[in-house]
């Protein structure tokens, strides 16, 4: 594995080991860690969909809500085991989001995005209409928990493996030649199409990766909170998660991570929460302004002034090290 692929993955994973022993036997604390992976797996699948293609989705918390409901009614319903679920609550996301995108991605942004929103409601509406099969504006309760996880610490372990393994999916993808045809589209579709790229295609399977992720997220939620209801994955998650995949980096493989934990705990130990949107608001348009590729970014260019500083000092140096050596002169006998 490159050292791009594997540095984002041991740091993740070495997060997550690292927070292990300040969040045992601290139920609450669990908990937070719990939901940062899941909001960390939709974030990277906003990173995925914006940051790796340029495709601004609104949809992200939709396509998780659709995975959450298929193991959460399958397995709430009919007994059906979480561990048959999860291939289903991963795929149903990504087969819904290929043909989806296929028919969307040929808008301008703003169309694309208010059409994912759009969807977002569609979705929220037939969840609140749909009678007995999603409990309706009651919701689905009694999800039963993950054979061999249910407690909270071996549940947090399996949540943020799953994350770790995403992070190494994202970044294999991100190192390889489907990661730069991608970021071609980003930067310009006509030119990508103009090398030979299927645009269209590639543009469908972001957004099916992004819909896998995100689904993946979905499943974790049903079977950590045991219940799941219009209210749980809603379409306004779907804005906090690209806030947080922005403040963070939304190129950056780590950066919707970095976002997802940050903003999770600022909203969890804000006094107000009726001041949530002032806030959100507020970090957006500092971002933008200080930080417009996101704190990871920022650190990366903060680290490569650093770095540029100090080269003319060691090339300074090193002239002046040669200028001082004595000058051998033809006939010198010394």
């Amino acid at each position: 594995m490159k050292k791009q692929t594997l540095v984002p993955v041991l740091g993740v994973a070495l997060l997550a080991a690292a927070a292990l022993p300040m969040i045992a036997g601290n139920a609450s604390m669990t908990d937070t860690a719990i939901i940062i992976a899941i909001y960390a797996l939709i974030a990277l699948s906003v990173g995925i969909t914006y940051g790796m293609t340029g495709l601004l989705s609104v949809a992200q918390a939709s396509l998780a809500a659709v995975g959450a409901y298929a193991t959460a009614i399958l397995t709430g319903r009919y007994d059906w085991s979480p561990w048959l679920t999860a291939p289903l609550a991963i795929l149903l996301p990504a087969a819904f989001a290929y043909p989806f995108a296929r028919v969307v991605t040929r808008l301008s942004p703003l169309a694309l995005a208010i059409a994912t929103l759009m969807f977002g409601y569609a979705f929220d509406i037939a969840v609140r209409e749909g009678g007995d099969l999603t409990g309706g504006y009651i919701g689905i309760s009694g999800i039963p928990p993950v054979p061999g996880f249910e407690s909270p610490l071996a549940f947090y372990g399996l949540a943020w493996t799953i994350v770790v393994v995403c992070v190494a999916v994202y970044a294999v993808i991100a190192a390889s030649h489907v990661g730069a045809a991608l970021r071609t589209i980003r930067n310009d579709a006509l030119r990508a199409a103009a090398d030979g790229v299927d645009v269209a295609h590639l543009c469908s399977v972001s957004m099916a990766l992004g819909g896998a992720l995100a689904g993946a997220a979905g499943w974790l939620y049903a079977h950590h909170l045991s219940y799941l209801g219009p209210e749980s994955l809603s379409p306004a998650l779907s804005l906090s998660a690209l806030l947080m995949a922005v403040v963070g980096g939304v190129r950056s493989v780590v950066g919707p991570i970095v976002g997802a934990l940050l903003l999770t705990l600022v909203y969890k130990f804000i006094p107000g929460q009726e001041v949530v949107g002032i806030f959100y608001g507020g970090a957006l348009v500092i971002c933008l302004l200080v930080a417009p590729e996101g704190l990871m970014g920022f650190m990366g260019r903060l680290w490569r002034r650093m770095d540029s500083v100090g080269a003319p000092d060691v090339a300074a140096s090193a002239g002046a090290e040669k200028s001082a050596r004595p000058v051998a002169v033809a006939g010198d006998s010394r």
